[in-house]
């Protein structure tokens, strides 16, 4: 078995601090390869959150007593740690949201409303997440505009000149993923940005499947619009972000009303509040926002160039491993790729392969994992996908596989 350390990680005492790994399943040791989906919570984020619920809970802003002047200051702070880990520019372009979903949709509404119009077009790619597809049909459908698609190549790379062809006068936005969450293709962001900037075009990403793996600057890669949700990087359920760039968000309408998010309202006219608060109406997930605020200062604890260095160790030993294996399919061969694992075994429905693995204690994700589009390409239903963190290990790989061939010996 080769070496699982790297100098100073420990996957050991970084297990340790996730409760939920260490149960069993079917009798089974868990093995967690869901990480595509949600991830799991450090015992940190858990704490955390716990003593917000008994010690300090009170809504924010609107409260002048100890406990809700409290909570803001943390649900603020909150807010400064995520402009800190995207390096923002400002803390206001930093906008809380339930999740990338709801950032999405944000923009698709806003900027919509602001920018778009009749047989306008909107670039989108060919592996979106159906999360950055249905927005902005939603709103090509009541603006009159139209969804363009960059296409992608057999190793599930786009194809950069296709995009560039795409782009034209009626352009008006372009809405890439960051990582695939199917491939685990890791798109040339900058590069994109750049290009759609020469034509004045502004761009939204989609960073669901990056910010916990990889270092992200949006001033570098100098993107318009950057979403991303908590329970994917550690952190707790139904809170996200959407960064902005100023510029846009003070141009923007408002995509919801209500309560803190308004100057003075009047029945006649009503005028809105200062960034972010223009864009957060309502009692906010404040806890949800602190607890994404220590899930990443956890991330950053640990050291995000160190799990990317170990999650690479985790990507080249499980590639080997499951090519190896006689009758696996593998979807994805990008050159550049986070730990993300999609295939189908022999002529085994995807189904069946997730079931028995299930047996076996391993967790994995099948079907279309919210990308249709993407499978059509490939013209099959959907894959197997096992999406690994920098809790799993070497061995867990190990298992995967030697699980594998005893579902083949089953189905023989």
């Amino acid at each position: 078995m080769p070496d699982n350390k790297i100098s100073t990680f420990d996957v050991t005492k970084i297990r340790n601090n996730f409760p939920v790994l260490n149960q069993k399943i079917y009798g089974k040791p868990l093995i967690y390869f869901d990480n595509g989906a949600t991830t799991q919570k450090p015992q940190v984020v858990i704490d955390t959150m716990s003593k917000l619920h008994s010690e300090h809970n009170s809504n924010v802003h609107r409260g002048v007593h100890y406990l809700s002047e409290q909570m803001t200051e943390m649900y603020e702070s909150a807010r400064k740690k995520v402009q800190d880990y995207l390096n923002a520019q400002y803390s206001h372009e930093i906008i809380f949201t339930s999740g990338v979903t709801a950032s999405i949709n944000a923009v698709a509404y806003s900027f919509g409303e602001a920018y778009i119009k009749e047989n306008d077009e909107v670039i989108v790619s060919e592996m979106e997440h159906h999360s950055n597809i249905v927005p902005w049909q939603l709103m090509c459908k009541r603006k009159g505009a139209h969804l363009k698609v960059i296409p992608i190549n057999a190793q599930g790379e786009l194809l950069l000149d296709e995009y560039k062809k795409l782009i034209n006068s009626k352009t008006k936005l372009v809405a890439i993923v960051h990582v695939s969450n199917s491939l685990g293709t890791i798109n040339p962001v900058k590069e994109i940005v750049a290009i759609a900037h020469k034509n004045n075009i502004p761009v939204l990403i989609d960073g669901a499947q990056a910010i916990q793996h990889q270092k992200v600057d949006v001033q570098d890669i100098d993107c318009d619009f950057y979403a991303f949700s908590g329970h994917k990087a550690y952190g707790p359920t139904g809170i996200g972000v959407l960064y902005g760039k100023e510029r846009w968000l003070n141009e923007m309408p408002p995509y919801q009303g209500g309560g803190d998010m308004i100057d003075r309202v009047r029945f006649e006219h009503t005028t809105y509040d200062d960034l972010p608060f223009k864009f957060e109406a309502g009692t906010p997930n404040y806890i949800g926002a602190i607890g994404l605020g220590a899930a990443l200062d956890y991330l950053t604890g640990i050291g995000l160039d160190n799990i990317q260095n170990y999650e690479k160790k985790l990507l080249d030993y499980g590639t080997d491993k499951l090519t190896a294996l006689n009758g696996l399919k593998l979807y994805g061969a990008a050159g550049n790729k986070t730990c993300i694992f999609s295939f189908l075994l022999n002529n085994i429905h995807s189904y069946d392969v997730g079931m028995f693995l299930d047996k076996m204690g391993i967790a994995v994700r099948t079907g279309h994992h919210c990308t249709q589009p993407l499978w059509e390409h490939y013209k099959v239903e959907g894959s197997v996908r096992a999406s690994l963190a920098f809790y799993n290990t070497l061995e867990e790989i190990d298992y995967l596989c030697e699980a594998l061939k005893e579902i083949q010996k089953m189905f023989k």
